[in-house]
């Protein structure tokens, strides 16, 4: 394989500093820039030695890359995109990279849905390297299993995160229509990311083009009270489909109301029981998910049972930031009303189970285009019906207000940080567990709440 130059614009994201990270262990020579990068994506490319530099650099183009990879964050009229097209550079995005580059020789197994993708491939990769097969992995976290969001692998598995969101400026096609996978997990399926679907109906269009890249000799995976993915399936199916849930093929039994222990089943045989640190009864469904897609990948499905005994969880899905004053502070990554619910009803079922007092405080933002659109402006309120107490910040910037007359407790809104942080760090009492849910940076808001509680 012939070292290339490769340059990234857009690699502060979780999926394009997930290609920078696999191009680097390939040997190539990988460079990005982007507008802002956090950790843990700062992290990560800090430690596999890949420079960054500003969006609005264009020095890139004076080493000659042999490609430029765009991501879809990136459009016309950005300075970066403009240069590479008016120097005739060669450019591909993220998702056909991965395919050409990686993904034709690999058995693929890819994680589609609103909700759930990257917990439910991380507890595939997990699974597989339980199992010894050493997969290659790019999902949009970061399993604590791992520490890192992806990895080229040396086997013949590759897990990934496969999204429905466009692929790129010049490709408007749903990014999991690349990934040809032989074993496909489809979670739900949700009306989101309004900015670029007008309806449910446009979303199930997208997963009937994934569902047509799935060979005969593949697996489909789903839920089987799942009623949109069943129409999507309706829609032609060639490959066989394996259905979790109360009464399916992969079914289980609880033992504990969190979801924290239970039993799996395939056909009414017991597969084993997983004791593990996860909460919600999603997460117990997309154990299911994840189990049924490595058994078809040749793990027995008592390996797989015994290997998400030990799966640590992803950071951001209810990763504990620390505690003080007997405050704890979570951080999760839930921006979805349907998400947050679950995140919210896991937390209370856990407080419950450990008999905590206090109150369970959600702080969020509404930080998406879906979000900011209105969209969720009905359902949003009812989402938050398990916590105690509500904060939002809204950016005056993003002109939009919340229903607050809809929410079941009153919501305390600021439209600056550091006025939420000291909101929060006045109001907050002990025994309190606060949920902080964004898919952004907040503001570093975690780091700082929990500083200035142990110092108030």
């Amino acid at each position: 394989m012939k070292k290339q130059k490769i340059h990234i614009l857009g690699i502060a994201g979780t999926f394009m500093g997930g290609i920078a990270q696999i191009a680097k262990a390939m040997g190539h020579d990988v460079s990005g820039s982007d507008k802002a990068i956090y950790p843990p994506m700062s992290t990560q490319l800090e430690q596999a030695g890949i420079e960054v530099s500003d969006e609005q650099d264009l020095d890139f183009l004076k080493a000659e890359p042999d490609a430029v990879v765009i991501g879809n964050a990136l459009s016309r009229g950005h300075v970066a995109v403009e240069a590479t097209l008016n120097a005739q550079q060669v450019y591909t995005s993220g998702p056909q990279w991965l395919a050409e580059t990686i993904l034709k020789d690999r058995w693929v197994v890819a994680v589609a849905g609103t909700h759930g993708k990257t917990s439910t491939a991380s507890m595939v990769a997990w699974i597989l390297e339980y199992a010894k097969l050493n997969p290659g992995f790019l999902i949009g976290g970061v399993p604590e299993n791992f520490g890192v969001s992806a990895r080229l692998g040396d086997s013949p598995f590759f897990v990934v995160e496969a999204d429905e969101y466009d692929t790129a400026f010049f490709d408007k096609r749903s990014k999991f229509v690349h990934y040809h996978p032989r074993t496909c997990v489809l979670n739900n399926l949700e009306f989101d990311h309004a900015d670029i679907f007008d309806s449910v109906k446009d979303i199930q269009k997208q997963f009937h083009h994934l569902v047509r890249t799935v060979p005969g000799n593949g697996l489909i995976v789903m839920p089987k009270d799942e009623s949109n993915l069943d129409e999507v399936i309706e829609m032609g199916c060639w490959t066989p489909v394996e259905k979790q849930g109360a009464a399916a093929e992969w079914s289980y039994k609880l033992y504990e109301d969190d979801g924290s222990e239970f039993e799996v089943m395939f056909k009414g045989h017991c597969m084993g029981r997983v004791k593990w640190s996860m909460t919600g009864l999603h997460n117990v469904r997309n154990a299911l998910s994840a189990i049924a897609a490595a058994v078809h990948c040749g793990v027995p499905a008592r390996t797989a049972v015994d290997g998400l005994s030990e799966f640590k969880g992803i950071r951001r899905r209810m990763t504990l930031i620390g505690e003080a004053n007997d405050i704890r502070i979570y951080d999760d990554f839930a921006h979805h009303p349907t998400a947050i619910a679950t995140t919210l009803q896991g937390a209370k079922n856990q407080l419950k189970k450990l008999d905590r007092p206090g109150r369970l405080v959600a702080v969020f933002e509404p930080r998406s285009n879906t979000m900011r659109m209105g969209v969720h402006a009905k359902t949003l309120p009812a989402a938050f019906d398990e916590a105690d107490a509500v904060y939002a910040f809204i950016d005056t910037a993003w002109n939009w207000q919340l229903p607050l007359d809809a929410f079941k407790e009153p919501v305390t809104v600021e439209h600056e940080y550091e006025s939420l942080l000291q909101r929060l760090t006045e109001e907050l009492q002990p025994n309190d567990t606060v949920v902080i849910m964004s898919n952004g940076g907040f503001g570093g808001i975690h780091s700082k709440l929990l500083a200035a509680l142990e110092n108030r």
